[in-house]
């Protein structure tokens, strides 16, 4: 293609469109019937399967092969229609293949030479009369040739053989049909030698063009070459010919010999021979290039001539050179193909303007609508144009018919860009990301901007399709026809249409379709949607039938334009049938049916429906009864039944492996390869012309019904009967499970007929159906590139469910971990969860039900991470379903699946139950913000929800979906968000005085800076109408329309000294409430005022809180300065005068202690059905009755219900009146609050406390009701960045709960003894890391402790730790300390000799350091003091204390033990107060020397590394190297840059991870990188960890900015795993048989993550051994704590006797009785 062509189609031009390149290989072969049968059927066993293979794996093209002599039974030949199917699908080879499209094989056969099926009536003239003046009877040609004088010039029609010889097709009765078939062709043959005859005589005498004359000589075979070779301009790249020459034909054998050669009257045929010679010899080779042509001489041998065992090596040389020749101009083609981003859209482009090129091809009048369309295109209107009406109305037709006008007429002086997009008709204008992105490449391309800006996510890339909006300009003004909005699939919303700009820029016009039907609200959604969204009535335009008068003429012109006519009566016909119904799709389906029909046929034949339903009927009727009843139910039955259409081979495969089809194509004769004749389905799709169309599902080419129309009737005709759409569904379901692919036999029953006929003797066989495998992933030969298979994604599951096979759904879909992986690794998480709820929706096994519902609700809560990071699959389902492995088999098998497979995508697999589990009370975590949410809202339809932080994030409530991302990009902290009340806009402020307006329809939004002047305070609140903003400050207030621009700005009326607005409240511009508070938060006075058409209400004042109903016809607040008592106000408003004020009702049922303490907050619920007040110390709720669901009166109390908190606990105030909030659940049985970080929940039945929630780890900001239909849930957003949706109907659900601290983790130390120590600020957490139980906290003094450090003895025994100024040792076993002493300021607890000794270093002065610095003494020196105590007794073996700096930034320099444990290594400093190394024997104590580190240039020291290998060595780490310093000769040894301290344990390498990211492996000897892990990246500052494992054989890398572990194997740097974290990590540690890290997280958890390396067998078995995946595991623990808890009773029983005993006798050692309760005993240090 030149550039020229591709600026055209990328500027939308209708005019000379090139043709368009498809996804298909399709191959007619040609050849003489007879004489190739050998090598066909050979090509079809071993030859197509494998190019079929390579086509789909290599290119992702179909390969499709026409062989017009297979399949092609009597009743073809019946209607002499051959011919013409054949040509017909030359040209479609022609049209549609990639490559290759014709292949010939020619031997020594002319073939089969029919005679014309049509004759130009006047050319049959012709002949009959030359015939006649020869002296020749024409009788017959009389009889066979009827005249049809509805074809334009008439035609003579050759009769259907069986219309004269009855029993031609009856093979019920073999003789009489054998009879007849003699006659025909007894028959054939005599006219055939009559036109011949006649037309060599018009010929000679010049009467007849030497073409017309051969025509009736020409076989079938030289047609085919003629319009598939010779006529072709270029044969290179698409055609092959094969030539084979017999030496030696025995023609003493003729019933064999005319197989091969042409036979007439039993010797050759010379003028056959003549004309195949000059095609074979003379014309081909002229035309082939010889590269494309190939040879081959044979022998004749034996009886058969040809056979496989004979001629085994030429078929074998020619079934190689076909499938290399093939695939060579399938890669030829390949490579020309543009698969670049342009080459992909020049493609769709080009689809959819030949789509609209034919629309306008067959439009005509409308003129109403087209003008005022222009109107509307030369108009100023900035909203789109909406055309509307029932499906087949011809909005298609008038769209398209609109785009061309523009091009021709309506903006001819200018150059505008038409996009034209026919939705759902192709590939990529299916999905909408998919358009959008076509539709953003296509006007780029014109307005020369780059495609990379292009963004691929929807969100963002709605936006950018906006803005390039923005680029039309007057000389090229831009166009967009998108047809049938409501076909897109995969829009975020629930509505299809949001994407839609409501706002045009200058010189831009969007024109779209969609469907409208008043009976069929589905239907009818996306339109009654842009109806809100395009508020103008005038751009909608109802596109209605055609009317009577128009369709005849329509109806008319096609009929010309096609060449036919009709006879009187039918015309009648025709009329009768308009006038009952005149849609386009009627007229069409007329107008396809009176084509058919000639001037003969007889009127009982001549039969139009009604109704468009009916007409299909018809339709299908006639197509059944064409090409045989089962073969079209069956092929039009799989298409309706699958879910997204089928492609062309694979309904020829599922055809091919449904054996009730076969059995009746095949009943006569046996198959040379059982699969279905490739015409027969062609055959049938030629009959139904349009009413398939082809669009894209799942990356490939189906066909689908381009109406509903069309899939509703064939429902209606096929399923009528359950059992058979079940037999359909399961007939796909096995095609894409692939049982049968890749040459597995399927078995069949031989028909009674083929049995009498072929003398079988065995009732069964089995075949390859030739159908390919079904993986879940091609993977290419050299395992480097992956192709989902999408299609089995797409249909598997839905065929499933509806064939009600749930076992082998479970199996092989929702339970079975490589599908759920694949499918998250290619589709949406929706898709995936979609699986789910339908499976859920139409089963009705409840067990079955909840385990559905546990595993899509697992994968719901980890959306948010499998969204990005699909591979953390395993980890996420095992860490969350692992404790429902009892007694659900399912899930069981599911983690047994993810334990065994999950480890090749991660091998980070949880050791045991570490993430939330579903079924409890979280119903979704919602997550995408990246700080804490400030304020959410939900939309009226409680649908939606609303939030903000920095960015403006809407989930969709029923999904957990984020369905929009705006970030305004404005600075500060968002205040205040509030929507309109048609939840078409939302607003939010910000502590900087601005506000951002936000449509919520279309992610449009404008940042407006504060209206007021400096000394008017700052914004201070919003609220939104539909059409008005408001923004208030101190006391004024402006107006805003909705395009942000100032309408008005006024002060608020009143005496107003001391007082400001806290909120103002608006119903137009003149109608408002306000309320003002005193401006400090230690007033409690609020004041309302009221105002309505500029009269101004009195004040009315009221304390600390105040709520109104929905109408704004009532007040509830504290009015009484003694107590909090609520009191009633209503509204009243005088008619006559307009004067208004607010009047006391009544007071509320007082609450106890009311005098005392505060109410902080006032709210009513969604239906002002109870007031729910905020008390100090808990909350109160006023309840004011209503009716339950039979209709009768309910109240929960009388009185005021009071809901007291727990001791302690308390709720604060943020602002006034506002404090935490409480919602009552929808059966009114329990009210939730939210406090600090917990859910509380009350029974209201008993007013008592039932349940505390560990809801979120940071403080609960808001919590909102969720109550409507039969969602019983509420919602919660906190500091921690999370909201939260909770589901009330399980809060009491067994929830399993996850161990964790209230703090977050500092440090972790790890015994040998599967035994953890986790240090956080309020506590020592003792941990089994295999079962992941956190066994006790420790801490000394309860209240207050700061525990800074813990370590745990390798055996388990004892854990040294250092608790608020104390050195504490304790004893695991009995949790008591068993010695403490005073150490304030410990920096550094370290374990020496296995656990025996314990080195400490303090620095007592350490949080004095400022004064000491300030006192000017010696710059930051600090002395720090190293004890080394004995453990568990205590005792001081020695004490040695030195000089250090404290370097701001830095923490403390921890000392360090040389390997071979002799020395302790210390960072001290320098007489010049820098820093170097002091030396101390670790046996005694004593000063052994100072390194000072002068070779090394050393900035700042990081930390100290002792050389494993070398005892004399320590490395020095700074933040450019790390230099190894000789203790004993006190040298510099060498430096390494780059070297961050982590090293092996033979000291031999180290690692290199910058913060900016990046991670390689350093030789230590020479500081080369030997390996790269991360290769440099630049991803922004963030902390990074890395770690070895114990055993060196990992390497741990945590980025703190994606919040990932990576794991690589040291050897091979393979990545094994990338594991994202719940929270941040604050501490990691490797076990110490390096088989698992440990993990310590913000949010206080303890993870234990096994590294399940795929190339370790055993580690599976190490999985399966844990606790965690034993499914008696609970019980065993049950028995074991009894049996823990009967020893302990036992032991104090024997304490407490031998303790009596003793007294008792008042004699006996004491001593001995101590020494057992030890335990209980402390040594105090002196």
């Amino acid at each position: 293609m030149d550039d020229r062509t591709i600026d055209s189609i990328f500027s939308g031009s209708l005019e000379s469109l090139p043709p368009v390149s498809s996804k298909i290989v399709r191959i007619f072969t040609s050849s003489t019937f007879t004489d190739t049968t050998m090598e066909r059927n050979t090509l079809m066993a071993k030859c197509y399967p494998r190019i079929k293979d390579y086509c789909r794996e290599k290119h992702g093209l179909e390969f499709q092969v026409v062989d017009m002599r297979w399949g092609v039974r009597d009743e073809a030949t019946d209607d002499h229609m051959t011919t013409e199917l054949c040509m017909r699908e030359i040209k479609n080879c022609q049209r549609l293949s990639m490559g290759p499209n014709f292949i010939v094989f020619l031997g020594q056969k002319y073939g089969y030479r029919p005679i014309p099926t049509y004759i130009v009536s006047s050319e049959l003239q012709l002949i009959c009369e030359e015939l006649t003046s020869m002296g020749v009877d024409r009788a017959l040609l009389d009889l066979w040739y009827k005249k049809d004088s509805n074809a334009v010039p008439p035609i003579s029609v050759l009769q259907p053989i069986s219309s004269i010889l009855i029993n031609f097709n009856n093979k019920r009765v073999p003789k009489l049909q054998a009879e007849d078939q003699a006659v025909w062709w007894d028959t054939l043959n005599k006219m055939q030698k009559l036109l011949r005859k006649a037309a060599a005589s018009l010929g000679a005498s010049n009467k007849m063009s030497k073409d017309d004359v051969h025509n009736y000589f020409m076989s079938v075979t030289e047609r085919e070459v003629i319009n598939g070779i010779l006529n072709v301009k270029n044969t290179k790249n698409h055609c092959l010919a094969y030539v084979r020459y017999i030496n030696n034909i025995n023609l003493q054998n003729l019933k064999k010999a005319s197989l091969f050669v042409d036979i007439i009257n039993r010797s050759l045929d010379t003028e056959s021979a003549k004309l195949l010679g000059d095609l074979r010899d003379t014309r081909l080779p002229n035309k082939m290039e010889a590269s494309n042509s190939q040879k081959y001489t044979v022998e004749w041998i034996g009886r058969e001539g040809l056979d496989i065992e004979t001629h085994e090596e030429y078929l074998n040389h020619f079934i190689s050179h076909f499938y290399k020749n093939v695939v060579k101009l399938v890669d030829r083609a390949m490579r020309k193909e543009d698969s670049s981003a342009q080459g992909q859209i020049v493609t769709e482009i080009l689809q959819h303007l030949h789509a609209c090129n034919n629309s306008v091809k067959i439009f005509y009048g409308r003129e109403e609508s087209c003008e005022r369309i222009k109107r509307y295109m030369l108009g100023d209107s900035d909203k789109p144009l909406v055309l509307f009406g029932d499906g087949g109305c011809g909005k298609t037709s008038l769209l398209a018919k609109s785009a061309s006008l523009v091009a021709t007429e309506w903006f001819a002086d200018k150059r505008p860009i038409n996009v034209i997009r026919f939705l759902g008709t192709t590939p990529d204008s299916s999905a909408l990301t998919a358009t959008l992105i076509s539709i953003c490449q296509q006007i780029s391309y014109n307005y020369m901007l780059p495609f990379e800006n292009i963004p691929d996510d929807l969100v963002p890339l709605t936006a950018h399709f906006k803005q390039l909006l923005t680029y039309a300009s007057v000389s090229q003004p831009l166009t967009l026809y998108l047809d049938s909005v409501d076909q897109l699939t995969g829009t975020q919303d629930s509505n299809k249409v949001s994407w839609i700009p409501t706002r045009l820029p200058p010189h831009c016009k969007i024109i779209i379709s969609c469907a409208n039907e008043p009976a069929n609200p589905t239907v009818s959604h996306e339109y009654h949607v842009l109806c809100k969204m395009i508020d103008v009535e005038e751009n909608f335009i109802e596109v209605t039938a055609l009317g009577e008068d128009l369709a005849m003429n329509v109806i008319k012109m096609w009929m010309k334009t096609a060449c036919r006519d009709l006879n009187n009566y039918q015309w009648r016909l025709v009329a009768n049938a308009i006038s009952k119904c005149s849609l386009p799709i009627f007229v069409k389906l007329v107008f396809a049916e009176i084509c058919r029909w000639r001037s003969y046929t007889r009127p009982q034949e001549t039969h139009l429906a009604n109704t468009v339903m009916d007409s299909i009927m018809l339709l299908f009727e006639r197509v059944e009864k064409q090409h045989g009843r089962i073969l079209v139910f069956h092929a039009l039955a799989y298409i309706t039944a699958s879910k997204s259409g089928l492609s062309e081979s694979e309904l020829e495969d599922l055809i091919s492996l449904d054996d009730k089809v076969l059995d009746d194509v095949y009943q006569y004769h046996m198959p040379p390869v059982r699969r279905i004749p490739p015409l027969l389905w062609t055959r049938i799709r030629n009959d139904l012309p349009n009413y398939l169309s082809e669009r894209e599902a799942d990356g490939v080419n189906v066909m689908n019904w381009y109406h509903r129309q069309f899939r509703d009737t064939a429902k209606e005709r096929y399923f009528k009967n359950m059992n058979m759409a079940i037999y359909f569904h399961s007939m796909i379901a096995d095609y894409y499970l692939g049982i049968w692919g890749g040459g597995i036999p399927k078995p069949f029953r031989f028909t009674e007929i083929q049995r009498h006929r072929f003398g079988l003797t065995e009732k069964e066989g089995s075949a390859d159906r030739k159908v390919p495998i079904q993986p879940l992933v091609f993977t290419s030969k050299d395992g480097l590139s992956k192709r989902y298979n999408l299609r089995k994604f797409g249909e598997l599951p839905f065929h499933f469910v509806r064939s009600r096979r749930f076992k082998d759904l479970f199996e092989h879909v929702l339970f079975n971990y490589d599908w759920l992986h694949a499918k998250l690794s290619s589709c949406p998480l929706q898709a995936v969860l979609a699986d789910f709820e339908d499976a859920s929706t139409n089963t009705d096994d409840k067990e079955a039900k909840r385990e559905l519902m546990l595993v899509a609700d697992a994968l719901r809560l980890g959306g948010a991470i499998l969204a990005i990071y699909p591979n953390m699959l395993a980890p996420q389902l095992i860490g969350r379903l692992l404790p429902e492995i009892g007694g659900n088999p399912n899930i069981k098998m599911l983690l047994r699946a993810c334990d065994s497979s999950g480890p090749k995508d991660c091998a980070l697999i949880p050791v045991n139950h570490c993430l939330h589990t579903p079924g409890g009370p979280l119903k979704y975590s919602l997550e995408g913000h990246q700080f804490a949410v400030f304020a959410f809202c939900l939309t009226s339809d409680m649908r939606y929800m609303v939030s903000i932080s920095t960015h403006f994030i809407t989930f969709d409530l029923s999904t957990s979906d984020l369905t929009r991302d705006v970030n305004p990009g404005i600075e500060g902290i968002m205040q205040q968000l509030v929507l309109s009340p048609d939840n078409k806009w939302a607003a939010a402020y910000s502590n900087n005085n601005q506000t951002v307006l936000l449509n919520m329809l279309s992610s449009e939004f404008v940042v407006i800076n504060s209206p007021f002047e400096e000394n008017d305070g700052p914004v201070s609140g919003l609220h939104l109408l539909n059409q008005n903003l408001f923004i208030t400050c101190k006391l004024r207030w402006a107006q805003f329309d909705m395009r942000g621009n100032l309408v008005d700005s006024r002060e608020v009326p009143g005496e107003n000294k001391d007082w400001e607005i806290l909120t103002m409240e608006f119903f137009s511009p003149k109608d408002y409430n306000v309320i003002f508070w005193s401006g400090s938060i230690n007033e409690m006075r609020l004041r309302l005022n009221s105002c309505r058409s500029g009269n101004y209400s009195k004040s009315q004042n009221f304390f600390s809180a105040l709520a109104m109903n929905k109408a704004r016809t009532k007040v509830y607040g504290c009015a009484n300065e003694e107590n909090f008592e609520v009191s009633i106000y209503e509204f009243i408003e005088d008619e006559a005068s307009g004067d208004i004020h607010w009047s006391l009702l009544g007071s509320l049922p007082r609450y106890e202690n009311d005098d005392k303490e505060i109410l902080l907050q006032l709210r009513l619920d969604q239906h002002d059905r109870m007031l729910l007040g905020t008390a100090g110390k808990g909350f109160v709720i006023w309840d004011f009755g209503g009716k339950d669901q039979d209709g009768a009166e309910q109240r929960l109390t009388e009185g005021a219900m009071y809901l007291a908190l727990p001791h302690g606990v308390r709720n604060i105030t943020t602002r006034i009146m506002q404090s935490n909030s409480i919602m009552v659940s929808s059966k009114l049985d329990y009210a939730v609050a939210g406090v600090r970080k917990n859910l509380y929940v009350w029974c209201l039945s008993s007013g008592q406390l039932a349940k505390v929630l560990d809801a979120h780890f940071g403080r609960i900001i808001q919590l909102e009701a969720l109550t409507i239909g039969n969602w019983n849930n509420v919602v919660t957003s906190s500091i921690d960045r999370s909201v939260k949706v909770w589901n009330i109907n399980n809060i009491f659900e067994k929830v399993h709960v996850i161990d964790r601290h209230e703090l977050q983790i500092d440090d972790i130390s790890l015994s040998e003894v599967d035994i953890a120590v986790t240090v956080t600020r309020s506590c020592v957490g003792v941990w089994e890391t295999r079962s992941g139980r956190l066994l006790s906290k420790l801490a000394d003094s309860p209240l207050g402790a700061i525990v800074t450090h813990a370590e745990i003895t390798p055996d388990g025994r004892y854990i040294i730790s250092s608790e608020t100024g104390k050195f504490l040792v304790w004893n695991r076993v009995s949790e008591q300390v068993v010695y403490r002493d005073d150490q304030p300021g410990i920096q550094q607890i370290t374990l020496m000799d296995y656990g025996y000794k314990v080195l400490t270093v303090s620095v007592p002065n350490i949080n004095q350091r400022d004064i000491i610095a300030a006192a000017g003494e010696e710059t930051n020196r600090l002395t720090a003091i190293a004890t080394v105590r004995s453990v568990p007794e205590g005792t001081i073996i020695f004490r040695f204390d030195f000089p250090i700096r404290m370097v701001t930034g830095l923490p403390f320099r921890q000392s360090v033990i040389t390997a071979d444990n002799a020395n302790i290594v210390v960072c001290t400093v320098d007489k010049a107060n820098k820093d170097c190394l002091g030396v101390y024997s670790a046996t005694n104590g004593s000063f052994i020397s100072k390194v000072l580190l002068k070779g090394c240039s050393m900035k700042e020291v990081f930390s100290l590394v002792p050389m494993p290998h070398k005892a004399n060595q320590v490395a020095v780490i700074s933040s450019e190297k790390g230099s190894i310093m000789d203790i004993k000769t006190k040298k510099h040894v060498r430096s390494i840059p780059k070297w961050g301290g982590s090293i092996t344990r033979d000291g031999k390498c180290g690692l290199y991870a910058p913060t900016r990211g990046g991670l390689e492996m350093l030789e230590l000897r020479k500081g080369t990188t030997v390996k790269t892990y991360i290769p440099k990246v630049a991803e922004g500052v963030f902390s990074v960890i890395c770690i070895f494992t114990e055993n060196d054989e990992y390497v741990a890398y945590y980025h703190s900015g994606r919040k990932t572990i990576r794991v690589f194997r040291t050897m091979d740097t393979e990545m094994i795993a990338n594991y994202r974290l719940q929270a941040e990590l604050t501490a990691i540690k490797s076990s110490k048989d390096g088989r698992a890290i440990v993990l310590g997280t913000v949010d206080g958890c303890m993870s234990v993550l096994a590294i399940v390396d795929p190339k370790k067998e055993e580690m599976i078995e190490y999985l399966n051994a844990l606790p965690s995946r034993d499914i008696n595991w609970k019980s065993k623990l049950a028995k074991m704590k009894a049996r823990v808890g009967f020893k302990a009773a036992i032991r104090v029983a024997t304490i407490s006797s031998r303790y009596a005993s003793k007294s008792k006798n008042g004699e006996g050692d004491e001593e001995e009785v101590l020494t057992d309760i030890t335990e209980d005993v402390v040594p105090v240090a002196e």
